[in-house]
Parts: structure tokens; C-alpha cells; sequence
């Protein structure tokens, strides 16, 4: 089983997920955006040994504390997909564009593409590029729980914005409708930011989708 408990850091309250294999305890973090020190508290009150870093995709309020864990966390960074590369070499741009505290440099140990597949433990995260809220993001899913983790694709109602560089809205609406909403109604989605939901409920109610 995949364990999860979602954290929310930084002043964007950008949802980063623990994630864990119940049968081996071995761990991921999804997006860690920042709060290092609140992050490997979690880890370690739950006696769970960290073996990734999984990355959406490269904007700083979901990267920023990856470098910083790497000070002390020997794991590998994975994702996001290549297209997000220009997003994680400008991060001190980012800093000055969102308003954070410098972070350290890092680079993914291995770029996903769709088709792709992770684990957590004995645990199968399939990978699905879903390009418009940058060019390079994916979504991690759990077939067995149909359960998503979606970045900023998709939100409780609403969805991500287009108007980074290289955003599009097209796109985006395009990976929404032929990429997440055909998992089916019944999956649960954890977005980069805000409450959960369900595809049954954004695609009946999302005004975005309409």
C-alpha cells in the first residue's frame, strides 16, 4: 500500500507529499518546495528511510528545498520531464521572481517522459506528461488507489495559470481533458496547491472545464 500525508510549505502553501511503501517503509517526497527542517522531522517521527526526490515540475515553490536536502539526503532527484531543464538552471531568477530566499543549485538525476514509471518501495507510480503550466511537467499515479498527484495541472476548482514562459493554456486545458480527466471520475488528485478533489467532480463542476 502507498501511504501519503500531504504537507503544505512555504508561504505559496505548495502541498509537498510524503509518500511511502507500508510494506518496506521506504519514502518520496513529492515537490518539496521548501521547509527542509519540517520535512525531514516528518521522516523521521515516521521511521521511514527516504529514497527520492520526485519532481512535477521546475518552479521554485515545488524545487526549493531540494538542493538543501541534498546536503544530508544521499537520494536521487527524479523528474521533471527535460522540456522543465530551463526552469531548474534559472532558479536564481526564480528567487528574485518569486519573492524567496536563495536556494541551493541542484539537477535531476534522471529526466521522465511519459510512459515512464517510478518506485516507491514496492510501490509503481506510472508517469504522464501533461505539458501548459510549464512545458516539462508530469503527474505521478498510483493505479491500485487511483490516486494522482497532479502539481499544477489541476486544481480544486480551478487549474494551473499559462502565463509563466513557455506556458500554454491550450495545452494545458488539452493535457487536463485527454490525460487526467480519462483516469477516471473516481480518481482522488493531490494539486500542487489547496484541497483534494476527485475527476468526477472537476469535470462536472470545474468552471474551467466547461
Amino acid at each position: 500500500m502507498l501511504n501519503r500525508v500531504t504537507l503544505p510549505v512555504t508561504a505559496f502553501a505548495q502541498n509537498c507529499s510524503l509518500v511511502w511503501c507500508s510494506a518496506t517503509n521506504k519514502a518520496a517526497l513529492i515537490d518539496p518546495g521548501g521547509e527542509t527542517d519540517r520535512l525531514l522531522a516528518e521522516i523521521k517521527q515516521r521511521n521511514l528511510t527516504l529514497e527520492s526526490i520526485l519532481l512535477t515540475h521546475g518552479h521554485l515553490d515545488h524545487v526549493g528545498a531540494t538542493g538543501e536536502l541534498l546536503k544530508t539526503q544521499q537520494v536521487p532527484v527524479i523528474g521533471p520531464s527535460k522540456e522543465d531543464e530551463f526552469w531548474i538552471t534559472a532558479l536564481d531568477q526564480q528567487v528574485q521572481m518569486f519573492g524567496f530566499a536563495p536556494v541551493p543549485h541542484f539537477a535531476p538525476d534522471r529526466w521522465l517522459k511519459g510512459g515512464d514509471s517510478v518506485q516507491v518501495g514496492n510501490e509503481t507510480l506510472e508517469v504522464y506528461h501533461c505539458p501548459g503550466h510549464t512545458p516539462g511537467h508530469i503527474i505521478f499515479v498510483h493505479q491500485a488507489q487511483q490516486l494522482a498527484f497532479v502539481g499544477d495541472v489541476l486544481f480544486n476548482g480551478g487549474v494551473g495559470r499559462s502565463d509563466f514562459p513557455q506556458g500554454n493554456h491550450a495545452q494545458l486545458i488539452n493535457s487536463i481533458k485527454h490525460t487526467l480527466l480519462p483516469l477516471g471520475d473516481e480518481f482522488t488528485f493531490v494539486p500542487g496547491h489547496g484541497p483534494e478533489s476527485t475527476f468526477g467532480h472537476e469535470r462536472l463542476h470545474n468552471p474551467y472545464l466547461k
